[in-house]
This record gives C-alpha cells, structure tokens and sequence, in this order.
C-alpha cells in the first residue's frame, strides 16, 4: 500500500471504544450481603440457636442433667414473683447499676476536667488515673478484698491514724458489704469514663470558650453553656456503659463477697449462678437469666431513646 507524503497509517492502539447503546452497565447499589452468609451462620449457631434453645428451658423444671424434664409454662416466673431472694436481688442489680452510674460519672467527669487542664503532669495523671481499668476485674476484685478484710490494709491505715473507730467487717457488714462494692468498681472504672470524657473535652474548640470568655461568661458558667452540651454524646456512651455494665455484673461481687453475707450483696447475676450450680434449678435460672435480659433491653433501649433525644437538642 502507497501512503500519501503526510499520510499516516491509522493508530489502532488508539480508536475510540464506544459502548453499544442498551449495554450500560449501571454501578452496583447494593452491597454483596452473601460474603457475610459464614459469619452469619456460624452466630446463628453459637449465639442465636443456643439462646432461642434456653428461653425454651425457662419455661420447665430441667435439672439440668436429666434429660426428661416438663413443661411447666410461667411456673418458673410465677416462683420468682414469690422468691424473696430473687426480688431482693433484682434490687440489688437496680441499686448497683444506678449508684455506679451516677458516681462513677460524676468522678469521671470531675478527673477529665482536672487532667485536662494546662499543668504539667497532666499526661503521668491520665496513665495513673486509667490505669486500673487495664487489670483484670478479678484480680482488682482478690486484691480489695484483702485490702477491705478485718485485718486488711484499709483498718490498719484507718487505726495508723487514730481512727479505730471507724474500722469495718467492709465486706462481711449486711450494712456496708453492698457499698464497699460498689466503691472497688467505682475505683476501677472511674478511669474508663474519664478517658471518654477526656476525648469529649478535647473535640471542644478553643474559640468557643475564649469567645465565651470574652463576653464574660465564668468557668461555671462557660461549662454549663459551652462545654455541657458538646459533652452529650461522650456522656451517652458513658451511661449506656455503665448501666449495662451495672446490671450485668456477676465477677466482681462473686470474688468480694459470694453474694454474702447471707443473700446481701446478691445481685440478679450471682443468684443466677447459684440456682444453677449448687441448686441445680438450671430451668429457674435460666428464667432469671431471661429477666436480667429484659431488663437489660429495657433499660439500654430506654436510656439510648432519651439521651439521644437530648443529644439532638444539644446539638
């Protein structure tokens, strides 16, 4: 073939590839839900089976070991409205979840407030201060329950002072057993909380406060107007937390005090672990265990219904 003196050969490598009209494929919408299918069968079968199984045996009288139990309906339940110790222990779940709530906040707040403040120390303070929520709740709960014993570390700095009168059985009071436990998960995890409220407190600008001080406004008030509100979502994790943490706990007071002494420190956890291993009413426990989850639904569902609204008033 002859080319023309300014002629050129065709670059093939180049031509224009248009789509065939009808043949446009469109982008993908919607996520490929069948990678999770294993994940989602292998929960099925080690969480969901398992639990829709045991809220059947919340309504017989399985011993646990017997294969041949009875369907015996709202017996177990009606037996719990009328179990002393069951509702002394629904209770006791109540007021630890409620006093470690509000306590365990409020210090929270308090030491955020304090850390992050321009001294020097600051950093060494926030270590020192989170450190105990890095231990293992056992092991905090063996080690206070030496401090706290009659001949433990607390009454020996308590008479080192001169305060043998205020010197405690702490854990083996029906008085003051309940307290001392909710004082050690105070003392473990008021750290936790105060590190979320620290992350709260640095997500706030410098503008605002300095505007705020510029019109006037004092540290409590510059809190109250500026710092409160942005503060609503670290708060809504905090009590979401801490109430489902509260009403759940089982190893802390099983290690301080065995739910002793006598049935004073039982919560709805304990109580359950007792029917079930030393009794052998594993249909009655798993009963209360189905009411430890309803309250535990109820009250998370209720806790993040309000604090959300809030936090979209706030906002």
């Amino acid at each position: 073939m002859t080319l023309a003196p300014n002629e050129q050969l065709p670059d093939h490598d180049h031509f224009e590839h248009k789509a065939p009209v009808g043949h446009v494929r469109s982008p993908r919408t919607t996520p490929p839900w069948w990678f999770a299918l294993p994940a989602l069968l292998l929960f099925a079968f080690v969480v969901l089976v398992p639990s829709v199984r045991g809220v059947y045996y919340a309504f017989t009288d399985w011993d646990g070991l017997d294969p041949h139990f009875s369907f015996i309906g709202l017996g177990n339940f009606a037996d719990m409205l009328s179990d002393d110790d069951a509702m002394q222990a629904i209770r006791h779940t109540l007021l630890i979840a409620v006093s470690i709530t509000v306590i365990q906040n409020a210090l929270g707040l308090a030491l955020a407030l304090g850390v992050n403040a321009a001294i020097k120390s600051r950093n060494i303070l926030r270590v020192f201060l989170f450190a105990p929520a890095v231990i293992t709740p056992i092991v905090t709960a063996y080690l206070w329950r030496n401090l706290l014993g009659p001949e433990g570390a607390v009454n020996s700095l308590l008479g080192a002072v001169g305060l043998d009168g205020w010197q405690q059985d702490w854990l083996g009071s029906p008085r003051l057993a309940l307290w001392a436990v909710v004082a050690v998960i105070v003392w473990q995890f008021a750290g936790y909380s105060m590190v979320i409220f620290l992350a709260g407190l640095q997500s706030v600008p410098k503008e605002i406060h300095e505007a705020a001080a510029i019109d006037g406004a004092g540290p409590v008030r510059r809190f109250w107007s500026v710092t409160r509100p942005l503060l609503a979502p670290a708060l809504t994790i905090n009590l979401m937390l801490s109430i489902i943490g509260g009403i759940k706990l089982f190893d802390q007071v099983y290690a301080l005090t065995g739910g002793g002494p006598g049935h004073a420190t039982d919560t709805i956890s304990t109580l359950i672990y007792k029917d079930a291993f030393t009794l052998g009413e594993f249909g009655y426990s798993i009963a209360l265990a189905v009411v430890l989850t309803v309250i535990v639904a109820v009250a998370s569902t209720g806790q993040y219904l309000v604090l959300s609204r809030n936090e979209r008033a706030a906002s």
